[in-house]
């Protein structure tokens, strides 16, 4: 779905799974600067809206979502997962109740899937699960943003700053209202900054919730009957994480970026050694500049110069080993 944002000026649409937003305005860091100083909003209008109504709605979520949201008061945000049998990451929920419906944002392309599941899941409870994409367009306003919210428009605030749930039509007039508009690649680089792992990025099919440090966030430890909570326990209990989530600093002099998949090894062994890893999202920010997430051996010491590709990093931990 095509946003109308993309015919703002300088607008450059982006690729693959963000498909449909800008990418840019035509000036990447103005973008991550205003962002930072609460200025502006990012369109996410690609992103997938699913709705849950009815009298069991917070009931039936908590039997089949990682997070404990029985008693989830209205307005409080939360992110949750649902796991496969064997605790694989498979659907990311950002929701928040308004006290009559469920509202979730979720990656592009990936509402589908998650509603078929959920119908399969309803049996005799009272729920209705709907398909809002079409009429309705998340909106990121960062935090310490003083822009106005228009009556009816249901908000999901975080440390990070305020989704909203805007009717679609309305999408072109509440940009021009709270200019400047900022691309996917800013607020990209922003959650890059933030440690904060993303669905289809930082996960592949085995990736577990504890190798992107999620538990708590959108794992609770003190409730049970979700599917793949076997895995979830035994992991916390007993074991330790294959892998474990990165960040890292890149050499500013490389030209280009690591795209995702890029392996990650030892700088010491250069380009020929064992393979430790990989580059799952990497982007430019204005202040750190070249930036990224990777995903490597839970054994890597974390005071090991690595190299992704061609290019020397330095890690940060994010989840320790």
């Amino acid at each position: 779905m095509k946003s109308p944002l993309l015919s703002l000026p300088g607008a450059v649409p982006a690729e693959g799974r963000d498909e449909g937003v800008a990418a840019h305005y035509g000036d990447l860091f103005r973008e991550q600067r205003a962002l930072a100083d609460g200025k502006g909003l990012v369109d996410l209008s690609h992103r997938g809206v699913v709705t849950v109504t009815g009298d069991d709605r917070l009931s039936w979520l908590h039997l089949l979502l990682t997070q404990h949201v029985s008693e989830l008061p209205a307005g409080r945000a939360t992110e949750a997962l649902i796991l496969s049998a064997n605790g694989h990451i498979e659907h990311a929920l950002y929701l928040v109740d308004d006290g009559t419906t469920v509202w979730a944002h979720v990656e592009p392309g990936t509402q589908e899937a998650l509603i078929a599941y959920l119908e399969s899941m309803k049996f005799f409870y009272r729920v209705e699960v709907a398909d809002r994409t079409d009429d309705v367009a998340v909106v990121h306003l960062p935090a310490g943003s003083i822009a106005a919210v228009p009556d009816g428009v249901v908000v999901r605030e975080t440390a990070y700053g305020r989704d909203l749930f805007l009717p679609r039509e309305d999408l072109a007039d509440f940009a021009a209202g709270n200019a400047p508009a900022a691309g996917i690649l800013a607020y990209e680089a922003l959650r890059i900054e933030g440690h904060r792992p993303r669905l289809g990025f930082e996960t592949d099919h085995r990736t577990i919730p504890h190798e992107l440090g999620l538990i708590g966030s959108a794992v609770h430890l003190q409730k049970g009957c979700y599917r793949g909570q076997e895995t979830v326990a035994r992991v916390h209990n007993l074991g330790k994480p294959p892998r474990r989530l990165v960040f890292l600093h890149l050499d500013g002099s490389e030209v280009h970026l690591p795209a995702p998949g890029t392996p990650v090894r030892l700088a010491a062994d250069g380009e020929e050694g064992r393979q430790l890893g990989f580059v799952t999202t990497s982007g430019r920010h204005h202040e750190l500049g070249p930036i990224a997430l990777a995903l490597v051996k839970r054994n890597v010491p974390v005071d090991a110069a690595l190299v992704a590709g061609g290019t020397a990093a330095a890690q940060e931990t994010v989840v320790e080993p």
